[in-house]
């Protein structure tokens, strides 16, 4: 029991509570601005519903609960939590005394300019893709990030037996 247990935990530490240091980024987060960026939901763009956002990446790249992708993309909105958002976002999204945001239905948001800078040259084999969930598509192992995300936005995680509290840093000092 506790070989599988440690086993379990080292997966759920790996692969959903620390960013990977190479884009800053936890799974679900990738998996959104992936779909985001892969559905045409661009900067440039109309705003578009996030209820479609959040069904588009339940359904194709993270089989679970449509709350834990609501809200990694509202947090990936909220500009109190990320010095510079990855996501925009029309409607309620929260405040910074904890309100909670409005429900997806009645929220729009597209991926904000400085995603782009994260997924650019995605389609140019700079990064490696792996089978999801299903078998039925693929997705990057991790984003072609220009920048050094992680360091930019900072990061929040606690999982069994492990934490991580990364404040954001200013992009010009960075760079």
């Amino acid at each position: 029991m506790g070989d599988r247990f440690g086993r379990y935990s080292k997966y759920i530490i790996q692969e959903r509570a620390l960013p990977d240091v190479r884009d800053g980024l936890k799974p679900v987060q990738r998996r959104i601005l992936y779909s985001m960026y892969s559905n045409g939901n661009t900067y440039d763009k109309h705003f578009r519903k996030s209820a479609k956002t959040v069904g588009d990446v339940i359904g194709q790249l993270h089989p679970h609960g449509d709350s834990s992708v609501y809200d990694a993309m509202v947090r990936l909105s909220q500009d109190w939590k990320l010095r510079h958002v990855l996501v925009e976002m029309h409607g309620n999204n929260g405040s910074i005394d904890n309100d909670p945001p409005a429900a997806m239905r009645y929220t729009e948001a597209k991926l904000s300019q400085l995603s782009e800078q994260i997924l650019r040259d995605i389609h140019k084999d700079t990064v490696d893709f792996v089978q999801n969930y299903d078998d039925t598509e693929m997705e990057p192992m991790v984003l072609p990030a220009r920048f050094p995300n992680l360091l930019v936005n900072g990061s929040t995680g606690i999982s069994a037996g492990y934490a991580t509290d990364i404040p954001p840093h200013n992009l010009a000092e960075v760079i």
